[in-house]
């Protein structure tokens, strides 16, 4: 089945209240959920508030000079610990120095993300409607940490310190926008099975005389 035309006929999603309803409340509340923890994180981690300067920033190789040093808030032992990171790159710090590319990129995704919900969804695909919300509100929260800071705050470090080989597993810190994206890309794939599995052709019967 193409994914470029919605799994199910349908009245258009765009004229849709419920639908708008389901999309507009799920990024709202999330791109406030991702700008205020990332403020209270830089806020109350440290011994005393971070303040994130774009100029200092853009003219600071290394970012981590920026970010007094400080014991991580230990949620669960090797579970879950919260530090502060500047990251200049994308999703777990890939691609640094190309920030601009990221913007362009994040604001090509917003577009397509309104495409999806008007062409691609029904009214009755309100998992699709959240998920998309997801992937926009945790877009939009990077995006606005990269017009106004020229990077992005990150404070999220899960398992920390558990390592295997010798290696630690996950050695990333993230934010909850980062978390939005992920949730928001595994509930389009559920979307997306089970839309394939409805929509599959029954298979023919074999023909008596044969």
């Amino acid at each position: 089945m193409s994914t470029s035309e919605p799994a199910h006929p349908g009245p258009s999603t765009w004229r849709s209240p419920k639908a708008w309803a389901v999309l507009t409340t799920v990024f709202t509340l999330g791109l406030v959920a991702d700008l205020w923890s990332k403020y209270a994180a830089f806020e109350h981690i440290a011994d005393r508030p971070v303040e994130v300067v774009r100029e200092q920033v853009i003219q600071t190789e290394n970012l981590g000079t920026l970010i007094p040093r400080h014991e991580p808030v230990v949620v669960m032992p090797s579970v879950l610990e919260f530090t502060l990171v500047l990251n200049p790159g994308a999703v777990f710090g890939l691609g640094a120095g190309k920030r601009t590319l990221f913007i362009a990129f994040t604001l090509g995704a917003v577009v397509m993300g309104l495409w999806m919900f008007a062409k691609w969804t029904t009214q009755r695909d309100w998992l699709a409607h959240a998920s998309l919300g997801l992937l926009l509100s945790g877009g939009i929260g990077n995006l606005y940490d990269r017009l106004r800071y020229a990077c992005v705050r990150d404070f999220i470090h899960p398992l920390p310190g558990v390592r295997v080989a010798g290696r630690e597993i996950w050695p990333y810190v993230s934010n909850v926008a980062d978390a939005l994206l992920i949730i928001g890309i595994i509930g389009l794939m559920w979307h997306l099975w089970r839309s394939d599995t409805h929509t599959k052709p029954e298979e023919p019967e074999p023909d008596a005389a044969d």
